[in-house]
């Protein structure tokens, strides 16, 4: 309870401005009390001097002396040590921006003003919303980069921006190292950034939709070839199927047939030999008798039996009747099944049936690249040039297939797209997928490329330059050696000199390949990356040199 009663005395006593312990308080006609800094300061500058609680007005400007009796009653409370923090209040931790005025534990900090520069707890943040003259500063989520805002030289606050220097710059700045340049003021550069960052930001918003787009096309595509692939597998099943119930049924005939066929040569066979058995059994007979009549002793029995005796015997009716063919019977019918199965082994083991067709190989696999000049081919790209990105010293032609580096400035009109700084033409045809084309050279040197078409086109410092950037890759061609250059990095390229460069691009599966292209095709130098954005074919040309976009078709 004692503790409590602490706790309402170091508010009694506290500075409605600062909300910290009277410090030199003062008592103004009104009866409420401050520190004499906070209201000397409150006053400075104001016409008209009020309470800043209960908004009496006072002229003229009260004299303020030093109350004896609350200075001592406030060194007396503070004896008592600091109160223990409210609940609802957080000490600033590691990684927190802690607040400026607190001493002692500091509190974490909940906003930051801009004109102040100072971090402030809910506690030390209530002036900042009672008092008029602080209610207009700028106040933001806490921040540890407020220092940030101070110029290191003059100890003033960053204002202004220097355009020509592309720096924040204090007033003094101004008129003193930044003085004649291009200066506005920092909310006004924030506001033309802040039109750039939105367009960036709907330009990377369009490129996530057409990539989702792509993938839910790319997806109904795996849809697709799965149902296509599963319906094929069915129907091959069921093909399959008809074709074994057919074989087995057909099996099942051949085999009735020739049991049948069986059944009528052994029955044939059999009706045969029990009427060759019958003629032999009378035989024996007939043998049995005359060889009875041939061992009489009576003459005259013998030459009266005789001739009754010996009839005529009929001729053989089995003679030729009897064709034995031993295991040759059905063998028409074995050669007839073995031409059938030579036939469908023919069709089943055809290589061609078995095969998936090309366009179906590319939906599944990345095509492997071509091997020679004519598979290249068949992969042929037209390039034509943009007029409106070219230099002021190339000159198209050819049905803007070929570029000319001239001495005489060109009287091109002005475009946001126009190369500025070096001698440089990109494609109208954006270029995706698998594409080749071939580039015609005469002169020193030339640098064939492809570039994304967002490169800078004005830029210093090799952000325009093809192969100095992240945006640009680049074939440099002098007149007897070839480097390649991208992201400033410069490979030296080994291969036979030619006056023609080939490039072969597989945007999808990210490759790109320069050849050196005569009688036979060398290449040169093969990157594997991957491609964000559709690409545009382009060249850098030396003084007095041409390059031509050949046609190949």
């Amino acid at each position: 309870m004692a503790q409590k009663g602490v706790q309402l005395d170091r508010e009694t006593f506290s500075c409605s401005i600062c909300l910290d312990l009277l410090k030199d308080p003062v008592t103004i006609p009104c009866g409420h009390s401050y520190c004499m800094k906070c209201i000397k300061q409150h006053w400075d500058g104001e016409l008209i001097h009020s309470c800043p609680q209960c908004r009496q007005s006072f002229t003229p400007r009260p004299v303020l002396l030093k109350n004896t009796m609350l200075a001592a009653l406030v060194e007396e409370l503070k004896k008592t040590g600091p109160p223990p923090a409210p609940a609802d209040l957080c000490y600033a931790g590691a990684g927190d921006v802690s607040c400026d005025v607190c001493t002692g534990r500091k509190l974490r900090a909940c906003k930051s003003c801009l004109v102040c520069l100072i971090s402030y707890c809910k506690k030390h943040l209530q002036s900042h919303y009672n008092v008029a003259q602080l209610k207009k500063h700028k106040l933001v989520e806490p921040s540890k980069k407020l220092q940030e805002n101070i110029c290191s030289r003059h100890d003033e606050v960053m204002k202004l921006f220097c355009r020509t220097d592309q720096q924040s710059i204090c007033s003094l700045c101004s008129v003193d190292e930044h003085k004649g340049h291009d200066t506005v003021s920092a909310a006004a550069e924030r506001t033309e950034r802040q039109r750039e960052l939105e367009g960036s930001r709907l330009n990377i918003q369009q490129r996530i939709q057409d990539g989702e787009k792509e993938v839910k096309l790319l997806q109904q595509e795996v849809e697709a070839v799965n149902g296509s692939a599963e319906k094929a597998v069915e129907d091959s099943e069921k093909m399959f199927t008809e074709l074994i119930r057919l074989m087995e049924k057909r099996s099942s005939d051949v085999k009735q047939q020739l049991r049948s066929q069986q059944e009528r040569e052994v029955s044939g066979v059999r009706e045969l030999q029990e009427k060759l058995e019958q003629e032999i059994s009378e035989l024996k007979r007939r043998d049995a008798e005359l060889k009875l009549l041939s061992h009489t002793e009576d003459h005259n029995h013998f030459l009266l039996s005789y001739p009754s005796s010996l009839p005529a015997l009929s001729e053989a009716t089995h003679s030729s009747s009897i064709n034995i063919r031993p295991l040759r019977y059905f063998e028409d019918v074995t050669e007839a099944l073995s031409a059938v199965r030579d036939k469908l082994q023919d069709v089943l083991l055809r290589e061609e049936w078995t095969n998936v067709s090309p366009t179906e190989v590319e939906v599944l696999l990345p095509a492997a690249e071509p091997t020679s000049r004519a598979g290249f081919l068949t992969y042929s790209q037209e390039i034509t040039l943009d007029p409106n990105t070219a230099d002021t010293q190339l000159v198209l032609s050819e049905g803007s297939r070929k570029a000319t580096h001239m001495k005489q400035h060109q009287s091109y009109s002005s475009h946001p797209d126009r190369f500025t700084r070096f001698r440089q033409v990109l494609s109208r045809e954006s270029l995706t997928g698998r594409c080749y084309w071939e580039v015609e050279r005469r002169g020193r040197g030339v640098d064939v490329a492809v570039s994304y078409k967002n490169i800078s086109r004005a830029g210093g410092g090799g952000e325009s330059l093809f192969g100095l950037n992240d945006k640009s890759w680049s074939l440099v061609c002098y007149q007897n050696s070839y480097s390649f250059l991208y992201n400033s990095i410069k490979t030296p390229v080994s291969g036979p000199l030619s006056s023609r460069v080939g490039v072969y691009l597989d945007h999808r599966a990210g490759v790109l390949s320069f050849y050196s292209v005569s009688e036979t095709m060398t290449l040169l130098h093969r990157v594997q990356t991957t491609f964000t954005q559709p690409l545009h074919a382009g060249v850098c040309l030396y003084y007095g040199v041409t390059a031509e976009f050949c046609k190949l078709k």
